[in-house]
Protein backbone atom coordinates (compact mmCIF):
# COMPACT_ATOMS: atom_id res chain seq x y z
CA UNK A 1 0.00 0.00 0.00
CA UNK A 2 1.12 3.19 -1.11
CA UNK A 3 2.14 5.38 2.31
CA UNK A 4 1.83 8.74 1.04
CA UNK A 5 -1.82 8.13 -0.71
CA UNK A 6 -2.39 6.25 3.27
CA UNK A 7 -1.17 9.21 4.93
CA UNK A 8 -3.26 11.96 2.40
CA UNK A 9 -6.47 10.19 3.02
CA UNK A 10 -6.14 9.59 6.94
CA UNK A 11 -5.45 13.40 7.00
CA UNK A 12 -8.16 14.28 4.64
CA UNK A 13 -5.25 15.72 2.32
CA UNK A 14 -6.19 13.53 -0.68
CA UNK A 15 -7.79 15.24 -3.04
CA UNK A 16 -10.68 13.54 -4.66
CA UNK A 17 -12.93 13.42 -8.17
CA UNK A 18 -16.38 11.89 -8.81
CA UNK A 19 -17.02 11.19 -12.61
CA UNK A 20 -20.81 11.57 -12.78
CA UNK A 21 -23.12 13.99 -10.70
CA UNK A 22 -26.13 12.04 -10.88
CA UNK A 23 -28.31 9.69 -8.15
CA UNK A 24 -24.77 8.20 -7.00
CA UNK A 25 -22.19 10.68 -8.03
CA UNK A 26 -23.66 14.09 -6.28
CA UNK A 27 -24.29 12.64 -2.83
CA UNK A 28 -21.06 11.10 -2.90
CA UNK A 29 -18.99 14.33 -3.95
CA UNK A 30 -21.11 16.35 -1.23
CA UNK A 31 -20.31 14.05 1.72
CA UNK A 32 -16.85 13.63 1.11
CA UNK A 33 -16.61 17.51 1.16
CA UNK A 34 -18.95 17.46 4.24
CA UNK A 35 -16.11 15.51 5.68
CA UNK A 36 -12.91 18.26 4.64
CA UNK A 37 -11.75 16.67 1.42
CA UNK A 38 -11.41 18.69 -1.56
CA UNK A 39 -13.67 17.19 -4.18
CA UNK A 40 -14.24 17.73 -8.49
CA UNK A 41 -17.28 16.60 -9.33
CA UNK A 42 -16.59 16.10 -13.28
CA UNK A 43 -19.72 15.87 -15.46
CA UNK A 44 -20.10 15.94 -19.37
CA UNK A 45 -23.52 17.76 -18.38
CA UNK A 46 -23.17 21.21 -18.71
CA UNK A 47 -26.31 21.80 -17.00
CA UNK A 48 -25.36 20.26 -13.79
CA UNK A 49 -22.48 21.17 -13.40
CA UNK A 50 -23.65 25.23 -13.79
CA UNK A 51 -26.42 23.82 -10.99
CA UNK A 52 -23.59 22.55 -8.31
CA UNK A 53 -21.88 25.64 -8.64
CA UNK A 54 -24.68 28.14 -8.05
CA UNK A 55 -24.90 25.81 -5.21
CA UNK A 56 -28.35 24.40 -6.38
CA UNK A 57 -29.16 20.71 -5.65
CA UNK A 58 -31.20 18.66 -8.66
CA UNK A 59 -30.67 15.77 -6.07
CA UNK A 60 -33.87 15.03 -4.03
CA UNK A 61 -31.95 13.71 -1.38
CA UNK A 62 -29.35 16.52 -1.30
CA UNK A 63 -30.67 19.89 0.50
CA UNK A 64 -29.24 22.75 -1.40
CA UNK A 65 -28.37 24.29 1.57
CA UNK A 66 -25.48 21.23 1.76
CA UNK A 67 -24.47 22.13 -1.83
CA UNK A 68 -24.21 25.68 -0.60
CA UNK A 69 -22.30 25.55 2.07
CA UNK A 70 -19.65 23.17 0.96
CA UNK A 71 -19.08 24.81 -2.79
CA UNK A 72 -18.57 28.58 -0.48
CA UNK A 73 -16.00 26.87 1.68
CA UNK A 74 -14.23 26.03 -1.52
CA UNK A 75 -14.84 22.34 -0.71
CA UNK A 76 -16.62 21.22 -3.88
CA UNK A 77 -15.94 22.35 -7.03
CA UNK A 78 -17.71 21.58 -10.40
CA UNK A 79 -16.34 21.49 -13.96
CA UNK A 80 -16.80 19.75 -17.46
CA UNK A 81 -13.11 19.93 -18.29
CA UNK A 82 -11.29 16.46 -16.99
CA UNK A 83 -7.86 17.39 -17.23
CA UNK A 84 -7.76 18.25 -13.36
CA UNK A 85 -7.71 14.31 -13.29
CA UNK A 86 -3.63 14.74 -13.39
CA UNK A 87 -3.98 16.07 -9.92
CA UNK A 88 -6.28 14.04 -7.86
CA UNK A 89 -5.34 10.82 -5.30
CA UNK A 90 -8.74 8.84 -5.71
CA UNK A 91 -11.28 8.83 -8.30
CA UNK A 92 -14.55 7.81 -8.10
CA UNK A 93 -16.42 6.82 -11.49
CA UNK A 94 -20.63 7.02 -10.66
CA UNK A 95 -21.80 6.75 -14.76
CA UNK A 96 -24.42 5.18 -16.27
CA UNK A 97 -24.80 1.86 -17.29
CA UNK A 98 -27.98 0.97 -19.54
CA UNK A 99 -28.91 -1.93 -21.23
CA UNK A 100 -28.75 -2.03 -25.18
CA UNK A 101 -31.39 -4.46 -27.20
CA UNK A 102 -31.62 -8.50 -26.08
CA UNK A 103 -30.34 -7.64 -22.59
CA UNK A 104 -26.47 -6.88 -23.65
CA UNK A 105 -24.65 -4.24 -21.53
CA UNK A 106 -24.15 -1.19 -22.17
CA UNK A 107 -20.84 0.00 -20.48
CA UNK A 108 -19.96 2.62 -22.83
CA UNK A 109 -20.21 5.23 -20.66
CA UNK A 110 -17.77 3.36 -18.39
CA UNK A 111 -15.07 2.85 -20.86
CA UNK A 112 -15.36 6.10 -22.00
CA UNK A 113 -14.75 7.10 -17.98
CA UNK A 114 -11.67 4.65 -18.16
CA UNK A 115 -9.95 6.07 -21.74
CA UNK A 116 -10.38 9.61 -20.02
CA UNK A 117 -8.94 8.56 -16.64
CA UNK A 118 -5.99 6.88 -18.49
CA UNK A 119 -4.88 9.67 -20.38
CA UNK A 120 -4.21 11.70 -16.71
CA UNK A 121 -3.37 8.68 -14.26
CA UNK A 122 -0.29 8.81 -12.31
CA UNK A 123 1.48 7.12 -9.65
CA UNK A 124 -0.20 6.53 -6.30
CA UNK A 125 -4.15 6.78 -7.54
CA UNK A 126 -7.01 5.55 -5.91
CA UNK A 127 -9.70 4.25 -8.32
CA UNK A 128 -12.85 3.36 -7.54
CA UNK A 129 -16.00 1.97 -9.73
CA UNK A 130 -19.19 2.60 -8.18
CA UNK A 131 -21.80 2.19 -11.82
CA UNK A 132 -23.52 -1.53 -11.32
CA UNK A 133 -22.08 -3.78 -13.56
CA UNK A 134 -21.61 -7.60 -14.39
CA UNK A 135 -18.94 -9.52 -12.34
CA UNK A 136 -15.72 -9.31 -13.78
CA UNK A 137 -15.37 -5.19 -15.16
CA UNK A 138 -13.35 -4.12 -12.83
CA UNK A 139 -10.47 -7.50 -13.34
CA UNK A 140 -11.22 -8.18 -16.98
CA UNK A 141 -11.88 -4.90 -18.70
CA UNK A 142 -10.75 -1.86 -16.54
CA UNK A 143 -7.71 -3.34 -15.35
CA UNK A 144 -6.38 -3.96 -19.04
CA UNK A 145 -7.65 -0.74 -20.51
CA UNK A 146 -5.94 1.40 -17.60
CA UNK A 147 -2.52 -0.88 -17.51
CA UNK A 148 -1.97 0.50 -21.58
CA UNK A 149 -0.61 3.39 -20.13
CA UNK A 150 2.28 2.05 -18.98
CA UNK A 151 1.52 2.04 -14.77
CA UNK A 152 0.53 -1.81 -13.49
CA UNK A 153 -2.51 -2.18 -10.89
CA UNK A 154 -1.52 -2.62 -7.29
CA UNK A 155 1.45 -1.32 -7.87
CA UNK A 156 1.43 2.05 -9.49
CA UNK A 157 -2.44 2.80 -9.01
CA UNK A 158 -5.03 0.64 -6.84
CA UNK A 159 -8.24 -0.04 -8.21
CA UNK A 160 -11.83 -1.48 -6.39
CA UNK A 161 -15.20 -2.01 -6.96
CA UNK A 162 -18.12 -0.51 -4.40
CA UNK A 163 -21.24 -0.85 -4.99
CA UNK A 164 -23.71 2.32 -5.11
CA UNK A 165 -26.32 1.43 -2.71
CA UNK A 166 -28.40 4.57 -3.35
CA UNK A 167 -32.33 4.64 -2.50
CA UNK A 168 -34.17 7.76 -3.97
CA UNK A 169 -36.19 9.20 -1.04
CA UNK A 170 -35.30 7.27 1.96
CA UNK A 171 -34.94 9.21 4.71
CA UNK A 172 -33.62 6.71 7.32
CA UNK A 173 -31.06 5.11 4.78
CA UNK A 174 -29.19 8.17 2.67
CA UNK A 175 -25.50 7.34 1.72
CA UNK A 176 -24.13 7.85 4.82
CA UNK A 177 -26.14 4.97 6.77
CA UNK A 178 -26.10 2.68 4.54
CA UNK A 179 -23.35 -0.16 5.15
CA UNK A 180 -20.61 0.10 1.91
CA UNK A 181 -19.15 -2.98 0.28
CA UNK A 182 -15.82 -3.18 -0.89
CA UNK A 183 -13.93 -5.45 -2.99
CA UNK A 184 -10.41 -4.18 -3.93
CA UNK A 185 -8.29 -6.04 -7.08
CA UNK A 186 -5.85 -6.38 -4.51
CA UNK A 187 -5.88 -6.62 -0.61
CA UNK A 188 -4.07 -3.27 -0.86
CA UNK A 189 -6.40 -1.66 -2.88
CA UNK A 190 -9.85 -2.63 -0.63
CA UNK A 191 -7.73 -1.34 2.22
CA UNK A 192 -7.28 2.18 0.92
CA UNK A 193 -10.83 2.41 -0.17
CA UNK A 194 -12.24 0.76 3.37
CA UNK A 195 -10.11 3.66 4.51
CA UNK A 196 -11.65 6.07 2.55
CA UNK A 197 -15.17 5.21 2.76
CA UNK A 198 -15.05 5.10 6.21
CA UNK A 199 -14.17 9.09 6.52
CA UNK A 200 -18.38 9.02 5.60
CA UNK A 201 -19.77 6.18 6.38
CA UNK A 202 -19.91 4.27 9.31
CA UNK A 203 -19.98 0.73 8.58
CA UNK A 204 -17.91 -1.00 5.42
CA UNK A 205 -18.23 -4.65 4.78
CA UNK A 206 -15.04 -5.68 2.91
CA UNK A 207 -15.16 -8.71 0.58
CA UNK A 208 -12.83 -10.78 -0.88
CA UNK A 209 -12.16 -9.28 -4.29
CA UNK A 210 -13.86 -6.59 -6.89
CA UNK A 211 -15.84 -9.58 -8.59
CA UNK A 212 -17.45 -10.71 -5.14
CA UNK A 213 -18.24 -7.02 -4.89
CA UNK A 214 -19.86 -6.57 -8.39
CA UNK A 215 -21.66 -9.49 -7.43
CA UNK A 216 -22.94 -9.03 -4.63
CA UNK A 217 -25.14 -5.80 -6.03
CA UNK A 218 -26.33 -7.54 -8.62
CA UNK A 219 -27.67 -10.45 -6.30
CA UNK A 220 -29.58 -7.66 -3.92
CA UNK A 221 -31.35 -5.96 -7.17
CA UNK A 222 -31.71 -9.63 -8.81
CA UNK A 223 -33.42 -10.85 -5.15
CA UNK A 224 -35.93 -7.89 -5.44
CA UNK A 225 -36.68 -8.14 -9.41
CA UNK A 226 -37.08 -11.96 -8.62
CA UNK A 227 -39.77 -10.85 -6.00
CA UNK A 228 -41.79 -8.55 -7.45
CA UNK A 229 -42.40 -11.05 -10.76
CA UNK A 230 -43.85 -13.64 -8.24
CA UNK A 231 -45.99 -11.20 -6.31
CA UNK A 232 -47.20 -9.83 -9.87
CA UNK A 233 -48.05 -13.29 -11.04
CA UNK A 234 -49.58 -14.32 -7.85
CA UNK A 235 -52.00 -11.11 -7.88
CA UNK A 236 -52.73 -12.29 -11.56
CA UNK A 237 -53.34 -16.05 -10.36
CA UNK A 238 -55.45 -14.87 -7.27
CA UNK A 239 -57.64 -12.67 -9.84
CA UNK A 240 -58.45 -15.56 -11.75
CA UNK A 241 -59.57 -17.28 -8.67
CA UNK A 242 -61.37 -14.33 -7.36
CA UNK A 243 -59.07 -13.84 -4.07
CA UNK A 244 -57.63 -10.28 -2.55
CA UNK A 245 -53.73 -10.81 -3.45
CA UNK A 246 -53.55 -7.39 -0.99
CA UNK A 247 -55.66 -9.26 1.72
CA UNK A 248 -53.03 -12.45 1.43
CA UNK A 249 -49.92 -10.54 1.40
CA UNK A 250 -51.19 -8.77 4.47
CA UNK A 251 -52.20 -11.94 6.34
CA UNK A 252 -48.81 -13.79 5.21
CA UNK A 253 -46.90 -10.63 6.69
CA UNK A 254 -48.34 -11.45 10.08
CA UNK A 255 -45.82 -14.08 9.89
CA UNK A 256 -42.55 -13.08 12.48
CA UNK A 257 -40.11 -15.23 10.35
CA UNK A 258 -39.62 -16.61 6.85
CA UNK A 259 -41.52 -14.29 4.96
CA UNK A 260 -40.90 -10.66 3.75
CA UNK A 261 -43.64 -8.50 1.88
CA UNK A 262 -43.43 -7.47 -1.98
CA UNK A 263 -46.58 -5.96 -4.15
CA UNK A 264 -47.64 -6.23 -7.06
CA UNK A 265 -48.18 -3.19 -9.42
CA UNK A 266 -47.56 -2.29 -12.81
CA UNK A 267 -44.16 -3.52 -12.85
CA UNK A 268 -40.24 -2.20 -12.02
CA UNK A 269 -38.75 1.17 -12.32
CA UNK A 270 -35.61 3.27 -12.09
CA UNK A 271 -32.26 2.17 -13.12
CA UNK A 272 -31.65 -0.49 -10.61
CA UNK A 273 -34.37 -2.73 -10.64
CA UNK A 274 -35.23 -3.73 -14.54
CA UNK A 275 -31.24 -3.38 -15.82
CA UNK A 276 -28.93 -4.86 -12.78
CA UNK A 277 -30.20 -8.27 -13.20
CA UNK A 278 -30.33 -8.58 -16.44
CA UNK A 279 -26.54 -7.65 -16.11
CA UNK A 280 -25.96 -11.35 -14.16
CA UNK A 281 -28.50 -12.65 -17.31
CA UNK A 282 -25.98 -11.70 -19.77
CA UNK A 283 -23.11 -12.88 -17.59
CA UNK A 284 -24.38 -15.84 -16.88
CA UNK A 285 -25.08 -16.88 -20.47
CA UNK A 286 -21.38 -16.20 -21.56
CA UNK A 287 -20.15 -18.97 -18.92
CA UNK A 288 -22.89 -21.50 -20.07
CA UNK A 289 -25.21 -20.92 -17.37
CA UNK A 290 -28.91 -19.88 -18.15
CA UNK A 291 -30.95 -17.83 -15.52
CA UNK A 292 -34.00 -18.71 -15.40
CA UNK A 293 -35.25 -16.75 -12.71
CA UNK A 294 -34.16 -13.25 -13.70
CA UNK A 295 -35.61 -13.71 -17.43
CA UNK A 296 -39.02 -14.80 -16.18
CA UNK A 297 -39.41 -12.69 -13.76
CA UNK A 298 -38.24 -9.68 -15.77
CA UNK A 299 -40.73 -10.60 -18.27
CA UNK A 300 -43.77 -10.75 -16.15
CA UNK A 301 -42.58 -7.58 -14.70
CA UNK A 302 -42.92 -5.92 -17.98
CA UNK A 303 -45.81 -7.66 -19.15
CA UNK A 304 -47.85 -6.10 -15.94
CA UNK A 305 -48.61 -2.63 -17.87
CA UNK A 306 -50.31 -4.98 -20.86
CA UNK A 307 -51.87 -7.00 -18.04
CA UNK A 308 -53.30 -4.11 -17.03
CA UNK A 309 -54.79 -2.65 -19.64
CA UNK A 310 -56.45 -6.07 -20.45
CA UNK A 311 -57.74 -6.54 -17.27
CA UNK A 312 -59.39 -2.45 -17.68
CA UNK A 313 -60.76 -3.55 -20.89
CA UNK A 314 -62.74 -6.21 -18.56
CA UNK A 315 -63.74 -3.49 -16.10
CA UNK A 316 -65.34 -1.09 -18.64
CA UNK A 317 -67.28 -3.56 -20.55
CA UNK A 318 -69.37 -4.35 -17.33
CA UNK A 319 -69.93 -1.21 -17.25
CA UNK A 320 -70.74 -1.75 -21.26
CA UNK A 321 -68.37 0.73 -21.91
CA UNK A 322 -65.39 -0.17 -24.78
CA UNK A 323 -61.66 1.05 -24.15
CA UNK A 324 -61.58 2.65 -27.63
CA UNK A 325 -61.96 6.62 -27.17
CA UNK A 326 -62.50 6.20 -23.10
CA UNK A 327 -61.18 9.60 -20.96
CA UNK A 328 -58.49 8.02 -18.57
CA UNK A 329 -56.60 9.60 -15.72
CA UNK A 330 -53.67 8.18 -14.71
CA UNK A 331 -52.84 9.60 -10.69
CA UNK A 332 -48.81 9.20 -10.50
CA UNK A 333 -46.49 8.94 -13.40
CA UNK A 334 -42.83 8.46 -11.45
CA UNK A 335 -41.39 4.86 -10.74
CA UNK A 336 -41.47 5.42 -7.21
CA UNK A 337 -43.33 6.62 -4.26
CA UNK A 338 -42.64 10.57 -3.54
CA UNK A 339 -39.82 10.42 -5.88
CA UNK A 340 -39.06 12.72 -8.87
CA UNK A 341 -37.97 10.04 -10.99
CA UNK A 342 -39.23 9.07 -14.26
CA UNK A 343 -36.86 6.57 -15.29
CA UNK A 344 -38.35 3.70 -16.75
CA UNK A 345 -41.37 4.17 -14.92
CA UNK A 346 -43.78 1.41 -16.03
CA UNK A 347 -47.08 3.95 -15.77
CA UNK A 348 -45.48 5.84 -18.66
CA UNK A 349 -45.60 1.88 -20.55
CA UNK A 350 -49.16 2.44 -19.36
CA UNK A 351 -49.89 5.64 -21.06
CA UNK A 352 -48.50 4.51 -24.19
CA UNK A 353 -50.29 1.36 -24.34
CA UNK A 354 -53.72 3.30 -23.42
CA UNK A 355 -52.70 5.78 -26.69
CA UNK A 356 -52.27 3.54 -28.92
CA UNK A 357 -55.67 1.99 -28.08
CA UNK A 358 -57.25 5.53 -28.73
CA UNK A 359 -58.03 6.56 -25.65
CA UNK A 360 -57.86 10.12 -24.00
CA UNK A 361 -55.47 9.82 -21.44
CA UNK A 362 -54.56 12.78 -18.65
CA UNK A 363 -52.91 12.40 -15.75
CA UNK A 364 -52.05 13.83 -12.29
CA UNK A 365 -48.59 13.81 -10.54
CA UNK A 366 -48.10 16.51 -8.11
CA UNK A 367 -44.50 16.12 -8.15
CA UNK A 368 -44.61 16.17 -12.10
CA UNK A 369 -45.82 19.28 -13.83
CA UNK A 370 -45.10 17.93 -17.30
CA UNK A 371 -44.48 15.21 -19.44
CA UNK A 372 -42.26 15.19 -22.86
CA UNK A 373 -41.16 11.77 -22.97
CA UNK A 374 -40.91 9.88 -26.43
CA UNK A 375 -44.82 10.00 -27.47
CA UNK A 376 -45.90 11.72 -24.71
CA UNK A 377 -46.65 15.12 -24.47
CA UNK A 378 -48.75 16.58 -21.69
CA UNK A 379 -49.77 18.59 -18.69
CA UNK A 380 -50.89 17.30 -14.95
CA UNK A 381 -54.43 18.29 -14.55
CA UNK A 382 -55.13 20.22 -11.45
CA UNK A 383 -57.37 17.46 -9.10
CA UNK A 384 -60.54 19.36 -8.77
CA UNK A 385 -64.08 17.37 -8.44
CA UNK A 386 -65.23 18.75 -11.92
CA UNK A 387 -62.23 17.45 -13.42
CA UNK A 388 -61.90 13.99 -11.64
CA UNK A 389 -65.66 13.35 -12.72
CA UNK A 390 -65.15 14.05 -16.11
CA UNK A 391 -63.16 10.70 -16.80
CA UNK A 392 -64.66 7.11 -17.33
CA UNK A 393 -61.80 6.22 -15.04
CA UNK A 394 -59.23 6.70 -12.69
CA UNK A 395 -56.32 4.75 -12.47
CA UNK A 396 -54.09 5.13 -9.82
CA UNK A 397 -50.47 4.24 -10.89
CA UNK A 398 -48.15 5.59 -8.71
CA UNK A 399 -49.79 5.96 -4.72
CA UNK A 400 -47.80 9.37 -3.82
CA UNK A 401 -48.95 10.81 -0.39
CA UNK A 402 -50.02 14.21 -1.45
CA UNK A 403 -53.08 13.27 -3.22
CA UNK A 404 -56.31 14.05 -2.27
CA UNK A 405 -57.63 10.23 -2.72
CA UNK A 406 -61.08 11.02 -0.39
CA UNK A 407 -61.83 13.71 -3.51
CA UNK A 408 -60.99 11.14 -6.30
CA UNK A 409 -63.43 8.55 -4.23
CA UNK A 410 -66.26 11.08 -4.11
CA UNK A 411 -66.33 12.20 -7.72
CA UNK A 412 -64.83 9.48 -9.47
CA UNK A 413 -66.93 7.30 -11.55
CA UNK A 414 -64.69 4.25 -11.53
CA UNK A 415 -61.59 3.81 -9.86
CA UNK A 416 -58.98 0.95 -11.19
CA UNK A 417 -56.53 0.92 -8.02
CA UNK A 418 -53.12 -0.61 -8.45
CA UNK A 419 -51.60 0.11 -5.12
CA UNK A 420 -54.21 -0.69 -2.88
CA UNK A 421 -54.84 2.65 -1.68
CA UNK A 422 -58.44 2.16 -0.59
CA UNK A 423 -57.01 -0.88 1.38
CA UNK A 424 -60.19 -3.30 2.61
CA UNK A 425 -62.59 -0.54 1.79
CA UNK A 426 -66.02 -2.17 -0.04
CA UNK A 427 -66.81 0.11 -3.11
CA UNK A 428 -68.47 -0.71 -6.26
CA UNK A 429 -67.22 1.79 -7.94
CA UNK A 430 -63.27 0.93 -6.60
CA UNK A 431 -61.89 -2.35 -8.65
CA UNK A 432 -58.48 -3.64 -7.45
CA UNK A 433 -55.54 -4.90 -9.22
Amino acid sequence: MSVILKRKISTKKARLAVIGLGYVGLPLAVNFAKAGFMVFGLDKDADRVAQVNKKKSYILDIPTKDVAKVVNNGRLKAQTEFDILKTVDVIIVCVPTPLKRKYTPDITYIVSAIRTIRKFLKKDTLIILESTTYPGTTEELIRPKLEKGGLKAGKDFFLSFSPERIDPGNKKYDVTRIPKVVGGLTPKSGELTKLLYEKIIKKIHVVSSAKAAEMTKLLENTFRIINIGWVNEVAMMSHKMGIDIWEVIEAANTKPFGFMPFYPGLGVGGHCIPDDPLYLYWKARHHGFSSKFIKLSADTNSHMPYYVVDCLKDILKEKKKILKKTKLLVVGVTYKKDVKDLRKSPALKLIEILQQNECSVSYFDPIIPYLNIGKIDMTSIKLTPGAVAKYDCVLIATDHTRVNYKLILKYARLIYDLRNIYGRLKHKKVKKI
